[in-house]
């Protein structure tokens, strides 16, 4: 094979796959998708305390490596770990000697890397971002007292909170009414909650409920708090909700950082 002069030959995908390992930046954002899976660019730069340039380049070596795969969500582009190179090398290296485990893992290996090239999210999916002067404890207070939530979402959401309970989004009008239901999937104060949303009818059903996560990060004298609306059931319901979260959680903001919500209930606000 022929190469440029003062050139040798173009690297091989192995080649990629050290060169992207050897750098200790490059596998901590390695652990962190193996962590949590689906990270944007935004999420990803400030687990590592960089610029977004600086992450970029790190992110397309892995790319280039195919130990990131990446997936369009709306204006997002959300990274995911590959694991099919690292088993390659784990085949190539570590297990010629066991030849049943090898074939075990190659098969396992082709399938996983089908799913990583065709698999795409089939349900809609809305994130939101705000930044709220307060504390990850104050956060986590204002989205789990009944008493708070009356005050800024109109609704109770009431609930031990505890993983495995369920938990509901009442009416305040006195009636008693839910008009959401779910189950808490995950709940680690101050930091993060999971819940699941169906509508009270549903909840024993076949239609799969969508899941809200609550994620609080701290930040100095600030909290980055995101709200992941996921497993949507249409377009429709995921334009619904992104009418719904940026005014709720604007009366949030409003609550803990002047102490009241915002004069107008700002979900009556004409879209137009």
């Amino acid at each position: 094979m022929s190469t440029s002069k003062g050139q040798g030959p173009a690297p091989s995908p192995v080649d990629k796959v050290f060169k992207a390992l050897a750098d200790p930046t490059r596998r901590y954002l390695l652990d962190q998708l193996h962590g949590h899976n689906g990270q944007t660019l935004g999420e990803l730069a400030e687990r590592v305390a960089m610029t977004r340039q600086s992450a970029t380049q790190h992110l397309a070596l892995l790319e280039d490596a195919n130990l990131v795969s990446t997936v369009r969500r709306g204006r997002e582009k959300l990274h995911y770990l590959n694991p099919v190179p690292l088993h390659e090398i784990q085949e190539r290296w570590i297990d010629k000697f066991e030849h049943p485990r090898l074939q075990a893992l190659s098969t396992l290996k082709q399938q996983a890397e089908a799913a990583t090239m065709t698999t795409e999210p089939t349900k809609p999916t809305y994130v939101y971002v705000t930044y709220i002067e307060s504390t990850p404890e104050k956060v986590w207070h204002a989205l789990t007292d009944a008493d708070l939530t009356a005050a800024y979402w109109g609704h109770a959401n009431v609930s031990d909170w505890q993983q495995g309970s369920p938990w509901e989004h009442r009416r305040t009008d006195g009636s008693g009414i839910a008009d959401v239901v779910g189950k808490v999937v995950e709940s680690t104060p101050p930091t993060r909650l999971v819940t699941t949303w169906a509508e009270p009818g549903a909840a024993t059903g076949s239609a799969e409920p969508s899941q809200v996560t609550f994620d609080i990060q701290p930040h100095g004298g600030i909290v980055r708090l995101t709200v992941t609306h996921e497993n949507l059931a249409s377009e429709k319901d995921r334009n619904d909700v992104a009418s719904g979260w940026p005014a709720v959680l604007s009366n949030l903001k409003s609550l803990l950082e002047t102490g009241s919500p915002l004069p107008e209930e700002p979900w009556l606000v004409p879209s137009d």
